[in-house]
């Protein structure tokens, strides 16, 4: 590698296709067990159609900053990259593509099919993976895994007969949810509730034999095609008269019976509800209970049936305005009015679900719900933010039998098998499956050709949900190296709309599959939103494409930017400013590295007293901020982590640091000074790799003589030392008087370059240690000590201490006593306020004794300045 000098502008461009194939070439990505510790993440597979958006790249910058600084800290780490099968979203795409090639569907045979559904996954299944390169996600490819890989679906069938064995796999016919467009039923969570504006509509049901009518409400006119009863609560006194009675339902022209039942509310609507068994899963149960016939009116893709003999082939919501029309022809509508209802739609498709009867595979929960919940709420597993604990609490309470069959061809195949006089069995693959029949039928002469696989597959999160443990072979070999080296793992991070799905499931996996846990901690980001707190989405144009950020910003300030407004749990307002000022940021770095790479050294240069403080006091400040970072990452605080080296970096380093260092111009510097400051580049890079580890490579290069081979992902993290607070107070105290300083020469328009004498007049809290590096910044040629005070100079007060600056005739002594007068005012009211804590007896008697002290000293500070900004009031005034 070319060492000899760094390019003299920042052009992300230039460097960062260039590191990562070096990082590849390299193996630093690759994990394998050793006698280190693990660190582990297993990648939220993508959807094998899935394309790059902010919410991917959110998430996967959080990872990749989580798994190299685990590798940095001398853990074996490893980044599991994968994708999901995705059935409906792949599927979908699949169909689409053959009906542009004018080919449908049902004019293929299932294997006809998937070979088309294998040739488009090939074709652009990877393509995220590869777009997650760009990011510098640090993932090990080798080990890359598909949920419909051989390895991966053998323990998807695995796990299917296991459960079944176990009695927790039952096959039924259940009210479900079905989607009319990917014509296949949904598990409760792939339902999303919105509100809708919508109708309520009011219809005449005649009595039979009679003129008389009953008025019924319904959000669904279409389906009074399956009516087949009339309930009213036996407490109602206005439906009284109603018993043993028929009425006939609208157009349809058929009797159906009124039953009676607690379930009605009264005041909801009229008082009497349609009863349709087949599209209501309350009414279905009322139908279980009174016996009531079950007419399902629908087709699989939502249109009409040809069961009732009526509107055959028209859509379900064509349907609706049309039998409006022919029911207010008929007389038989009573009213319309607006009506607002949660109304369930497809989290895949989008479109509007229908409860539908079906022949269903379901997975028992409650028996695997159970010691999911208890590791999460005794936090064996942790929650961030910990208030998604309450959530999934709630629903695993609540938990419902999981439906894991689907209608769709692409996905796991069930492995069950009907025999030919009914019956089925389940087994792993088709030779035991024949066994298992002959034995079960007891024909020994069965052949496979006799036997039926069920069409359906399995729901998509049936792989999913086995995904920390299937990555490294654990059904299949449970006892294999792998699987007891890295498993559990520890990190998850994902999104909280996708807790129930894939969170609470794969903690149920872990348990009943491993005996444990599946990940020690779960970091819930936030929704990705645009400034005006919009969710990005492709309809309103406000989600840019993250390809398109990363070519104009780099991948560095991209991945700071999404760091720079993100937290735990909460949402982030987006703002491609925040890639500029990410951008900006690594522009800094590396001016700051050519500003110190440029400076001569003299090595017979002796150390000045400026650039030795200096040195101790960012030792210092470095040893605590690298404390306080530990902390951070040891909460989960990712962002106040960036933050915190950003403004080391940025404040202290190049605003302070480099600052007092400088050597005057073409002066050379010491080299104790710059070997410290190359010592503390080289830490620095290391901190900020994880959040930028293109742009801190680079420089991390040339800060030393590197070896071939080496690089600063595989190299250690710094650890906090030692620092000294008095040191740092100290120093805090000398930033004040050189911003007081530069702030009176501002007031009164004096040059930079002037040297300025400044005056003090010592008290027990002044302290001559930073004088050196106080006339450096701050452009002091002497400082002074009096005894009385100079009226003729500006003035201001550090702690306790007053200091002077000789501004000559320049002063304005109306304008000054305005601005002291101010001060006086401020310092009066804070220092009431310190006393109504002082003179509060709650507060003296319970506030520890560091927080009262703390506020004793506050007082003394206010006493004092108020007495000295009254002295210095009365000398201008006398002038």
């Amino acid at each position: 590698m070319n060492k000899e000098c760094i390019a003299d502008k920042y052009v992300p461009q230039d460097i960062e296709s260039k590191w990562y194939e070096y990082w590849v070439e390299k193996g630093f990505f690759h994990s394998e067990p050793d006698e280190r510790e693990p660190y582990t993440i297993v990648i939220p597979p993508p959807n094998v159609t899935g394309m790059l958006h902010m919410g991917h790249m959110l998430n996967n910058t959080l990872q990749d900053v989580m798994v190299r600084r685990a590798r940095m800290s001398g853990k074996n780490a490893c980044w599991v990259p994968g994708t999901d099968h995705a059935s409906i979203a792949t599927e979908a795409k699949v169909v689409a593509r053959l009906k542009s090639q004018g080919i449908d569907k049902s004019s293929l045979t299932r294997e006809e099919f998937l070979k088309h559904a294998w040739q488009w996954k090939e074709e652009h299944g990877g393509i995220i993976l590869k777009q997650l390169r760009k990011l510098g996600a640090s993932c090990d490819w080798d080990r890359t895994c598909f949920t419909m890989d051989a390895e991966r679906s053998e323990s998807v069938i695995k796990v299917f007969v296991d459960l079944f064995n176990k009695g927790l796999i039952y096959r039924g016919v259940r009210m479900v949810h079905w989607d009319p467009s990917a014509q296949t039923a949904l598990s409760d969570e792939e339902v999303i509730y919105r509100e809708s504006q919508g109708k309520l509509y009011y219809l005449r049901y005649k009595i039979e034999g009679s003129e008389e009518y009953v008025i019924v409400a319904t959000t669904r006119p279409e389906t009074i095609l399956g009516d087949s009863a009339l309930c009213v609560n036996p407490n109602d006194p206005r439906y009284a008269g109603l018993k043993g009675k028929k009425v006939i339902v609208p157009l349809v022209g058929r009797a159906i019976p009124v039953i009676f039942d607690d379930y009605v509310d009264i005041e909801f609507g009229t008082g009497a509800l349609k009863v349709t068994p087949a599209h209501d899963v309350n009414d279905y149960m009322l139908g279980e209970k009174y016996n009531l016939e079950v007419i399902d009116i629908f087709n699989p893709d939502g249109t009409i049936n040809g069961k009732v003999g009526m509107y055959e082939g028209m859509d379900r919501f064509e349907l609706r305005d049309k039998i409006m029309e022919d029911i207010a022809a008929a007389g038989l509508m009573e009213k319309m009015e607006d009506y607002t209802n949660n109304v369930g739609y497809s989290e895949r498709t989008g479109v509007p679900i229908e409860p539908k009867l079906s022949m269903q595979w379901f997975l028992k929960m409650e028996g695997l719900a159970k010691p999911a919940l208890e590791v999460v709420m005794n936090d064996t597993i942790k929650f961030t933010p910990a208030k998604f604990k309450n959530t999934y609490r709630h629903w695993m309470e609540n938990i419902k039998d999981w439906c894991i069959s689907r209608q769709l061809w692409w996905g796991h195949r069930i492995p069950a098998w009907y025999l030919p006089a009914g019956g089925y069995v389940v087994a792993e693959n088709a030779e035991q499956a024949l066994e298992l029949a002959r034995e079960k039928s007891g024909n020994a002469e069965l052949q496979l050709a006799d036997l039926k696989q069920d069409e359906d597959v399995l729901d998509t999160w049936f792989s999913s949900w086995l995904w920390p443990i299937s990555v490294f072979d654990g059904i299949n070999k449970p006892e294999n190296p792998e699987i007891k080296y890295y498993y559990p793992t520890n990190d998850l991070v994902t999104g909280p709309d996708i807790i129930f799905f894939w969170v609470a499931r794969m903690i149920m996996a872990g348990m009943e599959y491993k005996g444990e846990f599946p990940f020690k901690n779960v970091y819930f980001t936030g929704i990705v939103r645009d400034k005006l707190g919009r969710k990005m989405s492709k309809q309103l144009g406000n989600s840019p494409d993250p390809l398109d950020l990363i070519a104009k910003y780099g991948a560095d300030g991209v991945r700071v930017a999404m760091l720079l407004c993100s937290s735990a749990g909460n949402d982030l307002m987006f703002d491609e400013a925040l890639c500029e000022q990410g951008r900006n940021f690594g522009n800094k770095i590396w001016n700051a590295f050519r500003l110190v790479n440029n400076w001569a050294v003299d090595d017979n240069l002796e150390q000045c007293e400026t650039n030795k403080l200096a040195v101790e006091w960012f030792d210092s400040i470095l040893n605590k901020t690298l404390a306080e970072i530990d902390d951070h990452f040891a909460n989960y605080r990712i962002s106040d982590a960036m933050m915190t080296i950003y403004k080391l970096f940025w404040d202290e380093f190049s605003g302070w640091y480099l600052e007092m260092i400088k050597p005057a111009y073409q002066q050379p510097a010491d080299k104790l000074t710059m070997e410290a400051t190359k010592g503390f580049f080289d830490k620095l890079l290391k901190v900020l790799h994880p959040f930028m580890p293109f742009v801190t490579e680079e420089i991390w290069q040339f800060v030393f003589e590197r070896g071939e081979g080496e690089s600063i992902m595989i190299s250690d993290m710094p650890k906090a030392g030692e620092y000294d607070e008095k040191l740092l107070a100290e120093f805090e105290l000398m930033k004040e008087k050189v911003t007081s300083v530069r702030n009176i020469r501002n007031k009164h328009n004096l040059a930079v370059k002037e040297a300025l004498v400044l005056k003090v007049i010592a008290d027990e809290n002044y302290n001559p240690l930073f004088n050196a590096p106080l006339c450096k910044m701050a452009n002091i040629s002497a400082v002074e000590l009096i005894e009385e005070k100079d009226a003729a100079a500006d003035t201001f007060i550090v702690k306790t201490t007053q200091y002077f600056v000789p501004v000559g005739s320049s002063i304005d002594v109306a304008e000054e006593l305005k601005k002291l007068e101010a001060d006086l005012a401020y310092q009066q009211g804070f220092l009431r306020t310190v006393m109504g804590k002082l003179n509060n007896e709650k507060f003296m008697a319970h506030a520890p004794a560091n927080v009262v002290a703390n506020e004793q000293n506050k007082k003394n500070d206010a006493e004092s300045k108020i007495k000295a900004l009254n002295e210095r009031i009365e000398a201008l005034r006398n002038m």
